[in-house]
């Protein structure tokens, strides 16, 4: 093993594209699905039966196989009835398009969590469906949803990997080809390992303080320790001045 070889990789042009085309992937996939899957999770409440016959099948469908096969369908058999998309943007419709199901889910489980007198209550005030999805149920969910969201998009950067079947330059792919040019398999993947582990951190990182912002509870302690250090402030700085003004009598 060496080393100097791994530091190599990893900031090398062909790595630090592969892991940017990666990242590119993942986000642009998870803010489709997460889109997909707030559509799906309201569709799946509403009454019209087709609409939410068409719902059902569509979680059936895309829960059902894997998303291997859902890249290599998009790829390679949607060109037969002329459609065509790039690797890039056969990859990222796959992604999209299998977290959605899982996504609507699990925003399905939040607005569910949501008492409905809460929404009766907004309703009862004048709001709109819309604005009490927006300003009540939405709010409350969020809380609630957000880490098995975030161990969603912890497994859609992992995930991701999977396009490298249909040619596109991301981390895995990279990695595969540089290795096989010379053979060195141990640092060429301890180097796409490396730069994995520090996307989940980051991932991670960022849903622990996406769910502290959300807890009421820990701004309530934030402001409550806030408010106890201007009070000390406050305090020193009165006892400052009172002491000044003994000096000077």
């Amino acid at each position: 093993m060496s080393l100097d070889l791994v530091a190599q990789y990893l900031i090398s042009q062909p790595f630090l594209h592969g892991a940017w085309v990666t990242i590119l992937i993942t986000v642009v996939s998870l803010f489709f699905g997460v889109l997909a899957g707030l559509v799906l999770a309201l569709a799946q409440q509403t009454r019209f039966l087709p609409i939410k016959i068409l719902t059902i099948a569509y979680l059936w469908l895309f829960r059902g196989t894997p998303v291997l096969f859902q890249i290599i369908f998009i790829y390679n058999v949607l060109p037969s009835f002329d459609i065509r998309f790039s690797a890039f943007w056969s990859g990222v419709i796959a992604l999209s398009l299998n977290e959605g199901a899982y996504m609507a889910e699990i925003i399905r489980s939040g607005l569910q969590s949501v008492k409905k007198g809460q929404r009766v209550a907004g309703q009862a005030l004048g709001l709109s469906h819309l604005s009490v999805l927006c300003w009540i149920t939405l709010p409350q969910a969020a809380r609630i949803v957000l880490p098995p969201m975030g161990n969603q998009m912890i497994g859609m950067l992992k995930t991701s990997a999977l396009v490298s079947v249909i040619a596109v330059q991301d981390l895995l792919l990279v990695a595969n080809q540089t290795a096989s040019a010379d053979f060195r398999y141990f640092e060429a993947l301890c180097a796409a390992g490396i730069y994995y582990l520090g996307l989940t951190s980051i991932f991670m990182i960022a849903q622990g303080a996406m769910e502290v912002a959300l807890d009421p509870k820990a701004r309530r302690r934030r402001a409550n320790g806030e408010a106890g250090l201007r009070a000390i402030l406050r305090r020193i700085l009165s006892n400052t001045t009172t002491a000044g003004g003994d000096n000077v009598r």
